[in-house]
């Protein structure tokens, strides 16, 4: 459930920062874009942790939640590669011309 939590606030976060930069607040959309690191990190950890729990023998039952989180997870790691592009091309040009 850990995972769920830390990966799915990643996102948000990340979403966030997005329509920071949209509205112009390319500092705070760096903020928080380097929180979202944090959140994407514990995440990877948890995740990292299971791996090896599992050590790939399926020791580990796969559930929907688990499921569920690791989707999130893989998520946000994808918005964090588009919003640290997407941001950039705020900066450099603010009027969206």
């Amino acid at each position: 459930m850990e995972l769920l939590v830390q990966a799915g606030s990643a996102r948000s976060v990340l979403l966030s920062a997005l329509r920071e930069a949209r509205s112009g607040n390319i500092t705070q959309a760096h903020s928080l874009v380097e929180e979202a690191k944090l959140f994407i990190s514990a995440a990877h950890k948890i995740q990292t942790e299971l791996i090896g729990m599992d050590e790939g023998s399926g020791k580990i039952p796969v559930s929907l939640i688990l499921v569920h989180a690791q989707d999130h997870l893989m998520n946000a790691m994808l918005i964090q590669e588009l919003a640290s592009d997407m941001i950039e091309l705020y900066r450099r040009n603010p009027q969206g011309d």
